[in-house]
């Protein structure tokens, strides 16, 4: 009796666990599957900024972007240019970009399991280094249904790079489309 109750408990669990990853691994939201969050499968989004040197200089300017965001071969050909940063004279003291550049290198896209960052990394080829995370392959395809005049001809948005202005989680780490609100136009409803 016991060993009948145990085999059908177990075949109900697998056939509920089969019914959700057709749904779950589907799934391009930064939340996740279900299925792939209680396996223990790649973490949502990408690793939130924990590194407060970084926050202070970097995000003392601009949104302080994910590491995670970018590929290692970026972040270094990034930081090796401060003196010309966008157009702009960003340069440290050596010692705090060292340790920025060694911040911004360990949590890169290619050292990060988080789903973003790993999605980032295949949409690249092996040569690429990009300088904005707004001209990978993976961003241009999520941002394509978007107007300019929900960004930039949106005075509360006005460039690609200011991710914190539409997406309401961004300082998290978290860019799910469930968390998008566009400044003059609402949430963001993705066409079926």
């Amino acid at each position: 009796m016991k060993r009948k109750l145990l085999t059908t408990s177990l075949l109900i669990l697998s056939t509920a666990m089969l019914g959700m990853s057709s749904v779950a691994f589907a799934d391009d939201d930064d939340n996740g599957s279900i299925l792939n969050r209680w396996l223990g499968g790649n973490k949502p989004g990408v690793a939130p900024v924990n590194n407060p040197q970084y926050l202070e200089e970097c995000g003392g300017c601009h949104f302080p972007y994910q590491p995670g965001l970018l590929p290692a071969r970026s972040w270094h050909k990034m930081m090796d240019s401060l003196d010309n940063h966008f157009g702009e004279n960003a340069e440290l003291p050596a010692e705090d970009a060292q340790l920025i550049k060694d911040y911004l290198l360990k949590n890169s896209a290619d050292k990060s399991g988080y789903k973003r960052s790993v999605k980032i990394m295949k949409s690249l080829r092996s040569d690429d280094v990009p300088l904005r995370i707004s001209n990978t392959p993976y961003f241009i395809k999520k941002h394509d249904e978007l107007t300019t005049n929900m960004v930039l001809n949106n005075p509360k948005v006005g460039s690609f790079s200011n991710c914190n202005a539409c997406h309401t989680q961004a300082a998290k780490g978290s860019f799910s489309e469930r968390e998008i609100l566009i400044p003059n136009f609402g949430a963001w409803e993705e066409d079926d």
